[in-house]
């Protein structure tokens, strides 16, 4: 008979000892902000959404443990559970974490452990699943990716500067990122061996095993280019600007009762419910127990250019269900043409529409979802990421979606408040048939698709996402994000999107 074994319990040490020197700040680089959130914060989110990830300890700076005991409360990470100061060196951080791991362990328990750079807030959950499950056969792993520069060896001749001693084979090397994992047993005895050798020093943890148990093999997991480390200025700018492009997946839930489940008794309000997507939302809703206000200039007569509209509106939903959950917002213009032609009153009523009146939306919406821990919901087009000629007053204003989405969701976060970005490529609804005429059929996303990845994420706990809906997914007609590979792949085909 076959007897179960239990797992190990598997450990992630968030090694956040680091200063801001080299991007010129006064504080530890993991605590910059970026995309509306800390940088050490993405990085424990990844880590918290691990279902291969138990716990989590954080290794901080000396000095800066209040702050990440206030990110963590924050944010509700609930398998942190250690934080404390990290050393002087790499090296000192890593004994401290490993001392931290081996507090509580029974004689002969053994748990794994990754030691990732805070900075790294790009981690895919691949990579962390990959490294775990090659724990189950090596003792130490290593992530990294093919280097595609050509790598020098140099010597310095006094005055003259570097020159050239050697150029290593390119196909052999590797970039060396993080996560680095172990059994604990393994880097411990490591670090036993090391700290026997009086000149004893070490950048990372791999390099420790390597030297001090040259017979323990250590197993490469491939890394991806998106793992990028948050070191020089031009890093800050690079994943500031991944996170903004990077679209998130959306948790579908598993029947039609737990929809009717999670929406009898809510009160959702549509901000440009007469027509296309955000009509196709209302129905939906409705038809899973919601009660749902479509708003729209030709069905309701509600112009969401009018702030006194918009609180009217959502006081009578008040008023007559006691609450409102989420808030939807799909209005908007498109008026093609160039902007030296255009005249006054199309500007004003562009930026009315797809700026202003989301702006009012939102600042009405406020009270209200601060008190069911609700949603608002906001919409981009797929021409965001760069303006398109003939089109500008759109495309800008829609960027501007992004930027709102997530200074809101930063600013209503400890209010318990959501809010998130729906960017979905061509979509054929009446405002786009009205700009660009009839497209051939197969052309666009339906609009009922995007209605369905909007309401996936009405009832998720994502917060400050931009969340692509892409024709060629075949999961109900729409494509959910699969990660920042995606994301630069969005950027070389939006090029009329809306």
């Amino acid at each position: 008979m076959s007897q179960h074994i239990a797992k190990p319990r598997t450990t992630a040490v968030i090694l956040a000892g680091g200063t801001g020197q080299r991007v010129g700040l006064s504080i530890p680089k993991q605590l910059l902000k970026i995309a509306g959130k800390a940088v050490i914060e993405h990085t424990l989110t990844t880590f918290e959404n691990a279902d291969s990830i138990d716990d989590i300890i954080v290794l901080m700076a000396p000095g800066y443990v209040p702050d990440i005991e206030k990110i963590v409360a924050k944010a509700g990470f609930k398998k942190v559970s250690k934080i404390i100061e990290g050393g002087s060196t790499r090296n000192e951080t890593t004994e401290r974490a490993i001392s931290a791991l081996g507090e509580g362990l029974a004689e002969g328990e053994d748990v794994n452990v990754l030691f990732h750079d805070a900075v790294r807030p790009l981690l895919s959950q691949r990579v962390i699943d990959d490294c775990v499950t090659a724990l189950e056969r090596y003792q130490a792993v290593d992530v990294a990716i093919p280097s595609a520069d050509t790598i020098i060896v140099t010597r310095t001749h006094g005055e003259d500067g570097e020159f050239i001693t050697e150029i290593p084979d390119r196909s052999r090397l590797r970039r060396g990122q993080t996560p680095q994992a172990f059994k604990l047993s393994t880097i411990k005895r490591a670090y036993e061996v090391a700290a026997g050798d009086p000149n004893f020093q070490a950048t990372d943890d791999c390099s420790v095993v390597l030297k001090y148990l040259p017979d323990v093999p250590i197993h490469v997991v491939a890394g991806d280019e998106y793992n990028m480390k948050v070191t020089q200025p031009v890093d800050v700018f690079i994943a500031d600007k991944l996170f903004q492009l990077a679209s998130t997946a959306t948790p579908e839930q598993v029947s039609e009762e737990a929809y009717r489940e999670l929406l009898t008794g809510k009160t959702v309000v549509v901000f440009g419910g007469s027509y296309g997507i955000g009509k196709d939302i209302a129905e939906l809703a409705e038809s899973y127990g919601a009660t749902v206000y479509a708003l729209g200039r030709s069905t309701t007569g509600t112009h969401v250019e009018n702030p006194e509209e918009v609180d009217d509106a959502l006081s009578k939903a008040y008023a007559e269900t006691g609450r409102i959950d989420y808030v939807v917002n799909t209005a908007g213009v498109l008026r093609i043409g160039k902007l030296a032609e255009t005249d006054n009153a199309t500007i004003e009523e562009a930026l009315k529409v797809n700026y202003l009146a989301p702006v009012q939306i939102a600042r009405s919406s406020y009270k209200y979802l601060s008190e069911t821990k609700g949603q608002l919901l906001l919409y981009t087009s797929s021409s965001y990421t760069r303006g398109r000629a003939e089109y500008s007053l759109y495309s800008s204003t829609k960027a501007a979606m992004v930027n709102l989405t997530q200074a809101l969701s930063d600013e209503w976060a400890g209010d318990g408040v959501r809010v998130n970005c729906i960017n979905p490529e061509r979509t054929a609804t009446p405002m786009r048939t009205k700009a660009f005429g009839q497209e051939p059929a197969g052309s666009l996303l339906s609009s009922e698709a995007v209605a369905r990845t909007s309401l996936d994420v009405l009832l998720s706990e994502m917060t400050g996402h931009v969340i692509d809906v892409r024709q060629q997914d075949p999961t109900a007609g729409a494509a959910r994000a699969s990660g920042f590979e995606q994301a630069l792949a969005s950027v070389l085909d939006r090029q009329d999107g809306v």
